[in-house]
């Protein structure tokens, strides 16, 4: 990072004061030559149903779209595949299971909890709302096998009495991507309202993560990108700007001071991404800066996945599909990457650029799976959120009303 980057990083906070900054005060990406890129996608002519489903397609469809490559370095991808660009069969060598193309995995396993416990309620949830969901519905078969071991443990918990906001206290990750690749529900059933989209992923995180924990922290980014999203009239730089804004829940005092700032990690991937031509620039250009090793889960943090999936968002315009595909070919945690940033292109734009084979093929390969939380099509998943949204929403006027009148 050159002297003058770094001081305009350093003039820029997550935080700054304690309401949201104004979008104009976001420096847009530029590319080499100094140019200002204009974001194409825009929210305004997608409807909000549609972005719902765009969302839910972008994380389960590019979920399944990382196929065998989990984990892998891009060289290794790249070798063996070139582009990955359609589903592809894959065995899970941990536990013998030969997936079909389409087979989603851990992350949309938590999603859906997280679908159920919105849509029975038909509003927000709580972290023990969720909690009831997991007792009732997750098979206790699934750690290790659909889901990752660590989730065992969790669900144990989550059958004793202690609270469920404490129960994430016991994962030894408190900085993965778990919940930051997994809590697009939060946003949409606060869509527009980026607030309280923040204060629901902190909430319902702590079923995975500590209170306030970076994990949690990284999750509220794709909480804001979700929300902010599905306004009208947003575009990639309006998202964007909502992201680097953050929220005045995201208190610098909860940072070490050794640890770089989220909107600055975010906006230093930003400028690296404005240099680059296309995705397979993008991760070369990466490497330098992301190369965990010899740890559980390396490259899996929620820093280094969030910040490559809205930096994705950025290169492909919030188009979908391509950030499916660009996303999955950038190596190591490949299906969150993808999720994070196929969600909240979704989420923007809608669906119309996924082949509807793609989907086909997720909801069929969702309908055999062994072990599943849910077997809810993409489409049922997405309407049932939407129509919890509406229902909170007629809750929120009638409440106006009966208080107008008091």
């Amino acid at each position: 990072m050159d002297k003058e980057e770094g001081a305009t990083l350093n003039r820029r906070r997550f935080l700054q004061g304690t309401g949201l900054l104004p979008a104009v005060a976001v420096l847009a990406p530029r590319t080499a030559a100094g140019a200002t890129l204009q974001a194409s996608a825009s929210g305004g002519t997608v409807s909000l149903r549609e972005k719902f489903y765009g969302c839910i397609v972008g994380v389960h469809v590019g979920s399944a779209l990382k196929g065998p490559c989990e984990g892998w370095d891009w060289q290794d991808i790249a070798k063996k595949y070139g582009v990955i660009d359609q589903l592809l069969p894959y065995q899970d060598y941990d536990n013998g299971w030969n997936r079909m193309a389409g087979t989603t995995e851990d992350g949309v396993e938590r999603q859906k909890l997280m679908i159920t416990a919105i849509i029975e309620k038909k509003d927000r949830v709580t972290a023990e709302d969720v909690r009831k969901i997991w007792v009732r519905d997750i098979n206790p078969k699934a750690a290790g096998m659909v889901s990752e071991p660590f989730e065992g443990v969790l669900l144990k918990m989550a059958k004793a009495d202690i609270p469920a906001c404490d129960i994430g206290r016991y994962c030894d990750y408190a900085g993965l991507v778990s919940f930051a690749r997994a809590c697009h529900p939060m946003g949409l059933i606060n869509a527009g309202d980026i607030p309280n989209a923040v204060a629901d992923v902190f909430e319902v995180g702590q079923l995975y993560q500590t209170t306030n924990s970076r994990g949690l922290q990284w999750a509220a980014v794709t909480g804001i990108g979700v929300a902010a999203a599905t306004k009208p009239g947003a575009t990639v730089d309006s998202v964007i700007a909502a992201i680097i804004a953050g929220d005045p829940r995201f208190s610098r005092d909860l940072i070490e001071p050794s640890e770089r700032d989220l909107a600055e990690e975010i906006e230093q991937g930003l400028k690296i991404t404005a240099r680059c031509k296309d995705f397979e620039e993008m991760r070369a250009a990466f490497d330098p800066i992301y190369s965990g090793k010899g740890m559980a889960y390396p490259g899996s943090y929620a820093n280094e996945v969030v910040t490559k999936g809205i930096c994705v968002f950025s290169m492909v315009k919030g188009n979908t599909k391509d950030a499916m595909v660009a996303g999955v070919n950038m190596g190591q945690d490949t299906d969150c990457l993808a999720a994070v940033a196929a969600g909240i292109s979704g989420a923007l734009s809608g669906a119309s650029s996924v082949p509807e084979a793609w989907i086909k093929q997720v909801d069929y390969a969702t309908s055999q799976m062994p072990i599943t939380n849910s077997r809810r099509t993409i489409r049922q998943h997405a309407d049932g959120l939407y129509e919890a949204f509406q229902t909170r929403l007629r809750r929120m006027r009638s409440f106006a009303d009966e208080m107008e009148q008091a």
